[in-house]
């Protein structure tokens, strides 16, 4: 059983290592494709510069090079784990990020809790409460999951900052500082979830386990919380990539609304002053972050389906 575990790991590693090598090659080559001079990006906005001084920032930076030889150098050094210079900011690109994952991941620990109890409220509440309780948990869960994340950042902080001054509006650190973002990017995941969940919760209900334990005289209450629960989230875990991709894209936008600290204003920033280095190394980040996701996703499903107890994950 461990060999056979440690096998789909090596597996999954591998594939991983392909999709991050794809994921930074097709960085690489768009980056190159987009108009523009990197030296304008190395200089900032606005700076003149004689040829002399172009050709050496070139020269420096090894943006002189044939696009191969950038690309292959690039390469060498992503298996080495360096991942560049900033141009703006003057120090490696790894000492820049390291000071900025932790607030991003917080804030999508925190959204995807928020997201996941209040799916799973809202799919308990109405999984067969009839037709008209179903017509009604859609049309909610329909706008929930329309609702922009920013422009309910928006809202709540015009209600319940400058409203009822119940949270600070912006750069706020600790709990007070994270309810409102990751409320604003909870709403829309929770929509999505509950529909998953309750359509699961539904369908497993008359499947024969859950007849067999009503039988043996089960509580409803027993039957959810030792059963039916469990089943109706193995769906929601095959949703991570969608749900990484969600709170990632997300997070650039409520991050900025709400002055947070993060990678999504890190992205901001690089992408409009065009600091090559940073935007790969984004890339491969969050191309990292999906990759671990999956596998862990992936190893977690025999736990909480005992069906799959019985071999390895495929």
């Amino acid at each position: 059983m461990m060999g056979a575990v440690l096998r789909f790991v090596l597996r999954r590693v591998l594939a991983g290592a392909v999709v991050i090598w794809a994921a930074a090659t097709l960085a690489f080559l768009a980056i190159r494709l987009v108009p523009g001079s990197a030296v304008d990006a190395v200089l900032g906005p606005g700076t003149a510069a004689t040829p002399q001084l172009r050709q050496q920032i070139l020269a420096e930076t090894g943006l002189d090079q044939p696009v191969l030889v950038q690309y292959l150098r690039y390469a060498g050094d992503l298996l080495t784990g360096d991942l560049g210079h900033s141009y703006q900011q003057s120090q490696p690109v790894s000492r820049l990020l390291s000071g900025q994952v932790w607030p991003t991941v917080e804030l999508a620990l925190a959204a995807l809790g928020t997201a996941l109890v209040l799916a799973v409220l809202a799919a308990v509440l109405t999984a067969g409460r009839g037709r008209f309780g179903r017509a009604a948990a859609s049309t909610v869960e329909l706008v929930a999951v329309s609702t922009p994340p920013f422009w309910l950042g928006m809202v709540l902080v015009a209600v319940f900052s400058f409203g009822l001054s119940w949270f600070p509006a912006v750069g706020a650190q600790g709990v007070e500082g994270l309810v409102l973002p990751a409320v604003a990017l909870a709403v829309p995941l929770a929509g999505v979830l509950a529909q998953v969940i309750r359509q699961e919760l539904e369908a497993a209900e008359v499947k024969p386990f859950a007849l067999t334990a009503r039988a043996r005289g089960l509580s409803e209450t027993a039957l959810l919380l030792r059963h039916t629960l469990r089943h109706a989230l193995l769906p929601v875990t095959t949703l991570s990539g969608w749900v990484l991709g969600s709170l990632f894209g997300g997070a650039v936008l409520v991050e900025n609304i709400f002055a947070r600290p993060g990678l999504g204003r890190v992205l901001v920033d690089a992408v409009s002053s065009r600091d090559i280095p940073v935007v790969l190394a984004l890339v491969v980040l969050a191309a990292a972050a999906f990759v671990v996701i999956n596998i862990v996703v992936d190893l977690l499903h025999p736990i909480i389906d005992p069906r799959l107890r019985g071999g390895a994950p495929r």
